[in-house]
């Protein structure tokens, strides 16, 4: 039966340049000059430094602006608290999330079971499986969940036949 997957995981390898292309910027930008502002990351989390809110605020639009160029959309990213760290310093974490949480994936399910559509829908770890008889119902489906779930960024892999 032909069945694909719906997933909700960025491409950290286009994370990573973002973050490259951000501290590039920052290093050039006259009004960072003589700061410490930089972003950093570790895996799935990205930390900002600066030495103020406001400037704090600034590295986080260079940033987005950055992944908007890399084409990684900007919902992925989970931003956290704002913390003082010695000095007027601040820094905050942000996130990049990975797998469509539960409550997420059960409305998936809800909207594709409520359609009535001849496709079943399966929540398997992080990722919803969708399959059905036909590969226009999975597209159809691609279509309806695209345009009903605007919160998460969703994707489609694993299309089989």
């Amino acid at each position: 039966m032909p069945s694909f997957d719906t997933v909700c995981e960025a491409n950290l390898v286009e994370v990573k340049n973002a973050v490259d292309q951000a501290n590039k910027e920052i290093s050039t930008r006259f009004d960072f000059k003589g700061t410490d502002a930089r972003v950093e990351q570790k895996e799935r989390e990205l930390t900002a430094f600066a030495d103020s809110d406001f400037q704090l605020s600034q590295v986080r639009d260079v940033l987005t602006n950055k992944m908007t160029k890399r084409n990684v959309d900007v919902r992925f990213l989970d931003e956290g608290k704002i913390e003082k760290i010695g000095g007027d310093k601040v820094k905050q974490v942000i996130k990049v999330k990975n797998g469509i949480e539960s409550d997420d994936a059960k409305k998936i399910v809800r909207v594709i079971k409520d359609s009535k559509m001849k496709v079943q829908a399966s929540i398997q770890g992080d990722a919803v499986r969708i399959t059905g008889a036909k590969r226009d119902d999975l597209q159809a489906a691609m279509a309806l969940l695209r345009k009903e779930i605007k919160e998460i960024p969703l994707e489609f892999n694993n299309f089989r036949d």
